[in-house]
């Protein structure tokens, strides 16, 4: 669940200040956060400084008078407080540890950073550590840092931070950015960049568009390396877009704080206070990462109706409505399954090399939909088989018998007269196969313990049945396992699964990224991880893309089939060896919002029989089998972030490779500009490859010389020598001007080449 936190401004603590009833033990802040917490706040936060530091600071580093022997005298006195910076009794506003326990630090926002002058922000940064010193102190926990306004700047402003993190340790630092609908700020006058927007905010400069907003983020973010202790505070002060397409990409970021103040709501037709649209669908979608929700000047009575207690209730209403909220708290659902593992890292099974543990098996039996769905593949199969006779079943890997027991419900719904054999390699989930045949199965099952590559079956069988799946389909080796299996079925014997898919698409997530590719070890940055995604976003998007050669959002990479015809078998009826299991897949995808990319999502999709699957992927899960529990996605992370601009296009190669002992899978990415062409003929342009796809001429430019005329903040359009402007084209250059070019901006590492760091043995 989120938590509330109340804003407490200076007026507020001066207010509270001036009050005789305050006991001499009581202060100002004390008695905020007792009245906090009889209104329902979890906390309060506060700045952490008073107008008189502001004064001082601002006398000593900008020199406001014309008088030369003031100058003197302010310089002395600043470099005085710049050898030793510290403050006046009266200049904060706090002092005890009681004060500060469970509260947020707010530093002074009038502190810029990222000013143009180069001495306002030396003398800003030394503020800022004089502030969070302080506030280390007096052992504040979390403190929110003045917003950043200057793009230009904005690196020194990361800089800053960067030693903060480094010279202040254990404090989270949150960086407070606004983000708005630019049509809202652009039409309002009264929305004009300031250093505070009201008087009862934290203050905060509107000066971005929202994806421009976010890429000063990331650059902050990036060069403070990702550090776990640098966090976001999302200002909402302003309407957002009613789509959440450029909004999405935050969901990916250390949300931390969301700041409402009271004008940020508007009045219902009742009076009451409700917030845009556009607003409330973000709040929706945000909730899923609990964040702390700060409320300001909601005493201010600036609504006719609800009074204080309205704006709390009303975001409180906005959470319970919220989609992932409902989901988490439904029984049934993967969300509230998945409840404690979102974004935590599991390693893939390893089930030739290992023998699973029965809390294990217990896990994966608690899944009614996958078992339904198999149930009832079985039970088509039996219906529809065509020929008269006892019909015999195998399944392959029963495990503790769950695919046993659905086969034989399944021979009993179709009315068929069928017989059962269950191998199974665990000696341990052997034992309590012998006891279900004792006490449930008697004579309708025959057990065979062995490992199925190799064991010999008393007879072959008309319907194979196994659950090898793994969350990319075939990454717990169910081809291999099933290639040793299918020796026990007969020519025209079927096979469920028939057929099984896998799928990847890009995305961006900080958190899996500082569990995985922040660390020095290789291996962690190189081993596909199964993990339930929360705080994600996927950067593609559906459509062609500039060039119209992309992909859809998700796209799938390979396909297996079984019983299959491909691989040449030795005497036994085994393949020779295991190339025909190897696999590869290059897939174009289009980046509709700058971003990002962190690692590759992988999933599945399988059919059992007919139409019959089981599915992971996000576009077909909910029809195929709504509430599977059984598999999260794979994660494929990256060593190093990659960062891929608006309309830009992500080339990904993916292969499935193998050897007589293991399978491995290596990934590797590059990034693409697509340029509109207006060159002449190409036999005149260097370093230039075409290429048609779906009628689309698309040109392949090398690095150099690297040329760009997309709106990108970080890749600036350069002149291009060899594209000439001219005022007549030839037939023949008409023609080319559909053509697209391709300017490569950057690629990834070969990731887990050879399998050095991670692989599934055989």
């Amino acid at each position: 669940m989120p938590t509330f936190t109340s804003h407490v401004s200076l007026d507020d603590i001066t207010r509270l200040a001036s009050h005789t009833g305050l006991s001499p033990k009581s202060t100002p802040i004390l008695q905020a956060a007792e009245e906090a917490r009889a209104n329902d706040y979890d906390a309060i936060c506060y700045p952490l400084t008073t107008e008189k530091w502001r004064k001082r600071w601002q006398d000593m580093c900008l020199f406001p008078g014309e008088d030369v022997e003031d100058k003197n005298a302010l310089e002395q006195r600043a470099e005085a407080w710049r050898a030793k910076p510290t403050f006046s009794l009266d200049e904060v506003t706090v002092t005890r540890l009681d004060e500060a326990e469970g509260t947020v630090a707010l530093i002074s926002d009038w502190l810029e950073l990222d000013a143009s002058d180069d001495w306002v922000r030396h003398d800003a940064e030394i503020a800022l550590q004089q502030e969070l010193a302080y506030a280390s102190y007096l052992n504040f926990h979390t403190a929110i840092l003045p917003p950043p306004r200057n793009r230009e700047h904005v690196a020194s402003y990361a800089r800053a931070v960067n030693a903060c993190l480094h010279a202040v340790p254990f404090i989270e630092l949150s960086v407070r950015i606004s983000i708005y609908d630019p049509s809202v700020f652009h039409a309002s006058s009264a929305a004009k960049r300031a250093s505070v927007l009201e008087p009862s905010s934290p203050g905060s400069s509107p000066a971005q568009a929202p994806v421009s907003a976010w890429e000063i983020w990331d650059t902050i973010h990036s060069i403070c390396d990702y550090n776990l202790r640098l966090t976001l505070t999302l200002d909402l002060t302003l309407p957002l877009p009613s789509t959440l397409g450029l909004l999405s990409q935050w969901l990916a970021e250390p949300i931390r704080h969301i700041f409402l103040p009271a004008s940020a709501f508007i009045a219902n037709a009742k009076g009451y206070p409700v917030l845009p649209k556009g607003t409330q669908a973000f709040i929706r979608d945000v909730m899923k990462l609990q964040p702390n929700i700060i409320l300001s000047g909601t005493s201010a009575g600036r609504h006719s109706r609800g009074g204080e207690s309205a704006y709390k209730q009303y975001v409180r209403h906005l959470e319970k409505t919220s989609p992932s909220v409902q989901a988490a708290q439904t029984r049934g659902t993967v969300e509230h399954f998945a409840r404690g593992y979102q974004d935590y890292l599991q390693a893939p099974l390893q089930p030739l090399m290992d023998n699973l543990q029965s809390a294990t098996y217990e896990t994966f039996e608690r899944d009614p939909v996958k078992y339904n769905n198999y149930e009832q593949a079985i039970y088509l199969a039996l219906a529809e088989w065509p020929r008269p006779g006892k019909i015999l079943l195998c399944v392959a890997g029963a495990g503790r018998g769950p695919l046993v027991a659905r086969c034989l419900s399944a021979i009993e719904r179709s009315g068929k007269d069928a017989f059962v054999y269950a191998v199974e390699k665990n000696p341990n989930a052997f034992v309590t196969l012998q006891e279900r045949k004792k006490l449930e199965w008697k004579e309708k099952v025959e057990l065979l313990y062995g490992d199925m590559r190799t064991l010999v079956v008393p007879e072959k069988v008309d319907i194979l049945v196994s659950e090898l799946l793994g969350s990319f389909g075939d990454n717990e080796l169910s081809p291999e396992c099933l290639d040793g299996a299918m020796r026990f079925l007969k020519p025209d014997g079927i096979s469920i699964p028939a057929s099984y898919t896998a799928h990847i698409a890009p995305l961006s997530s900080s958190k899996l990224y500082n569990d995985t590719g922040s660390t020095a070890d290789q291996k962690a940055a190189e081993t596909p991880y199964v993990v339930k995604f929360n705080a994600i976003n996927i950067l593609s998007g559906d459509g062609g893309g500039v060039s119209g050669t992309c992909g859809p959002k998700i796209q799938e990479c390979w396909e297996f089939e079984h019983p299959r015809s491909d691989a040449v078998l030795d005497r036994r009826g085994l393949p020779l060896t295991n190339s025909h299991n190897a696999r590869s897949a290059r897939l174009t995808f289009h980046i509709p919002h700058e971003g990002v990319l962190h690692g590759l999502a992988g999933y599945f999709e399988a059919r059992l029989y007919g139409s019959v699957g089981l599915s992971i992927h996000p576009n077909t899960m909910d029809k195929v089998s709504k509430d599977m529990l059984s598999w999260f996605p794979l994660f494929f992370p990256l060593r190093d972030p990659l960062y891929l601009p608006s309309n830009s296009e992500l080339h990904v190669s993916i292969w499935r490779l193998t050897n007589q002992r293991q399978v491995w899978y290596e990934w590797h990415a590059e990034a693409f500009l697509p340029v509109p062409r207006s060159a002449p003929n190409s036999d005149r342009t260097p370093n230039v490859t075409k290429r048609k796809r779906q009628s689309q001429d698309t040109v392949l430019l090398s690095p150099r010389p690297l040329s760009a005329v997309a709106s990108s903040p970080l890749v600036d359009a350069v002149d291009v020598p060899f594209i000439v402007e001219r005022g007549e084209r030839t037939a023949e250059e008409e023609e080319d001007r559909g053509e697209v070019m391709l300017v490569k901006i950057g690629q990834t590492a070969l990731h887990n080449p050879h399998g050095r760091s991670s692989w599934i043995g055989l």
